[in-house]
């Protein structure tokens, strides 16, 4: 043992500053072998666990009450009220806990979402929280190096990694809204869905099939139309709907803007709400009570969906197993004013564009 190391022996406590020194490397290497991360070559890692053992070195406990310093939130996108609600309620939890919180969009595209990864390396954040979000397999592998915790908010699909999962009764809302419109006489029930890949969307239309189905109706597969979760897919879907030969009395809308979207496209064609057609949408955003008319939809709990996933995240930052791997938060139907009894001969007035 040299004088150096005899010194530091007999203080009896070593610096990863000091293991740096005797092993030759960097200090962030010494912290990558510390903290268990794969990317240090055998040789290295075996010099500097052989210093970290002889010193007896331990890793420093967080302290009591220790937190992430920050939260990466990640969204496709981040251009619908949607987003500022699950936004609001991890930062109610964050602001508690004393933890600043990072909002990304990566649009779907691998470059984005490699700039996202390399920012991450960077700021070293303490937990991910992705939306409705797809990252390819290469950057879940990049995570599980890093060690970083991640919580799914609304699963694109079947998660690639062992990572705790949180959405909405989807499908029971979507079986709800359906039910409700079937309740108030509505035989043909168009759907606007939400994009296909995701789980969500297929929940929502699975319940519809369910509700139709409950009611011995088949399903009529023009009056599913597509739609991506925005207002203009909504107009696009409600427009396609009314050009049917027999166009419905009443339109489920997969989310509240493209509820929106369907009925400008009604009031454009001097048709009204729920007079000429009813709708419904999903979510239940807080401008909807607002429209006109005021919209019935099902509310799914956006703003609570968001505070799990922080709470979440940050367990998983203390090693602390979440209750749950997968925790599904209840839908509830909000009936407003959008809704009614279909009026005789609602459908093929619709049709023509206009009443009689």
């Amino acid at each position: 043992m040299t004088a150096g190391e005899t010194d530091a022996a007999s203080r009896g406590r070593v610096t990863i500053t000091e293991i740096a020194r005797q092993a030759g490397v960097s200090v962030p290497t010494v912290s990558r072998v510390v903290n268990g991360r794969s990317d240090v070559s055998p040789h290295t890692r075996a010099r500097v666990e052989e210093l970290l053992q002889r010193y007896g070195y331990r890793k420093r406990p967080a302290a009591p009450g220790t937190r992430a310093p920050l939260l990466d939130l990640v969204f496709n996108d981040l251009d619908s009220p949607w987003a500022v609600e699950i936004i609001r309620g991890v930062e109610e939890i964050a602001h508690a806990e004393g933890v600043g919180t990072v909002v990304s969009a990566i649009h779907g595209r691998s470059g984005d979402a490699r700039e996202w990864m390399r920012n991450l390396r960077a700021r070293a954040s303490g937990g991910v929280i992705l939306v409705t979000s797809a990252l390819d397999m290469v950057l879940h592998d990049e995570l599980r190096v890093l060690g970083v915790p991640l919580v799914i908010v609304d699963p694109a699909g079947s998660p690639a990694l062992d990572a705790p999962t949180i959405g909405a009764a989807n499908w029971s809302g979507g079986l709800a809204a359906t039910e409700h419109l079937l309740s108030l006489g509505h035989r043909r029930i168009g759907l606007i869905a939400g994009p296909p890949r995701l789980l969500c969307s297929r929940a929502r239309l699975d319940g519809y099939r369910a509700a139709l189905e409950g009611a011995g109706l088949a399903l009529d597969e023009a009056l599913v139309v597509p739609g991506d979760f925005h207002a203009e897919s909504g107009f696009a879907g409600c427009e396609k709907l009314l050009g049917l030969p027999e166009p419905p009395t009443a339109v489920f809308a997969a989310s509240d803007q493209m509820a929106l979207g369907a009925i400008e496209a009604l009031r454009r064609r001097g048709l009204r709400v729920p007079e000429d057609m009813s709708v419904v949408g999903f979510d239940d955003l807080p401008e909807v009570r607002w429209s006109a008319p005021p919209l019935t939809t099902v509310r799914q709990p956006l703003a609570e969906m968001g505070k799990l996933a922080a709470r979440t995240a940050l367990e998983l930052a203390r090693d602390e197993r979440p209750a749950s791997p997968r925790v599904e938060l209840g839908t509830e139907l909000v009936i407003r004013s959008s809704t009614a009894p279909p009026t005789t001969g609602a459908g093929g007035d619709a049709g023509r564009g206009g009443r009689t």
